[in-house]
């Protein structure tokens, strides 16, 4: 099951540029639906203990991308001993595994180990969007609102506004959905997002 629509093609080139640079980044991320908007980054010197992560990331993402036992395992161990971006990174790719196998307790606990491992806006507002987007998806819209709650930056109001509406319609509460989207749209965001937006919006009951 797709839980993620928007982020996908941003954190694997993300994780590619990592692997094939092998530097210590800190990373933030500006997402639009379906594009990569853009991120913005800064590096620190290149070290052996860069270059050490590097290799020890590229190697968990490809056990994890085996889809077995151990390589599940390999990518949670690199996850908790890493509280960097390649941490994160990891954390975000499990997250994803998870989700996609419709496992979202394990998705969810993922996306909080995620949260801790970065002290950048935008990757934590990128893994804010994504945990709220997994609460919905387990019944739990009133976490993903006070999840959402979180994420203050004005260039990430039309996503909030996305998924602040699927979860108040979760809630039945189709009125303040139709806020919530209307909000999303007026933020004026890429056009594939207003369209969903307007989808949305057509698809709410008078």
């Amino acid at each position: 099951m797709e839980v993620y629509t928007t982020e996908n093609e941003q954190v694997d080139a993300l994780r590619r540029f990592l692997i094939e640079n092998g530097k210590a980044l800190v990373v933030g991320i500006v997402l639009g639906i379906g594009a990569l908007v853009g991120w913005r980054y800064w590096q620190n010197h290149q070290s052996e203990g860069a270059m050490s992560s590097s290799l020890a990331y590229q190697q968990a993402s490809e056990a994890l991308a085996k889809g077995d036992a151990a390589g599940v395992s390999a990518a949670e161990t690199f996850s908790a001993e890493n509280k960097n971006s390649y941490g994160v990174l990891s954390s975000l790719q499990l997250a994803r595994y998870h989700a996609d196998k419709g496992e979202f307790a394990q998705a969810e606990t993922q996306l909080r180990t995620a949260l801790t491992q970065t002290k950048d806006v935008d990757l934590q507002a990128l893994t804010a969007l994504r945990l709220a987007r997994v609460q919905v998806q387990q019944g739990k819209a009133d976490d993903a609102l006070k999840t959402l709650d979180t994420i203050t930056q004005a260039g990430w109001a039309a996503m909030v506004a996305d998924v602040r509406g699927d979860a108040l319609v979760s809630k039945g509460d189709n009125a303040a959905a139709r806020a919530a989207y209307d909000k999303g749209v007026a933020a004026n965001p890429p056009q594939a997002l207003q369209a969903l937006l307007r989808m949305k919006l057509n698809n709410l009951p008078g």
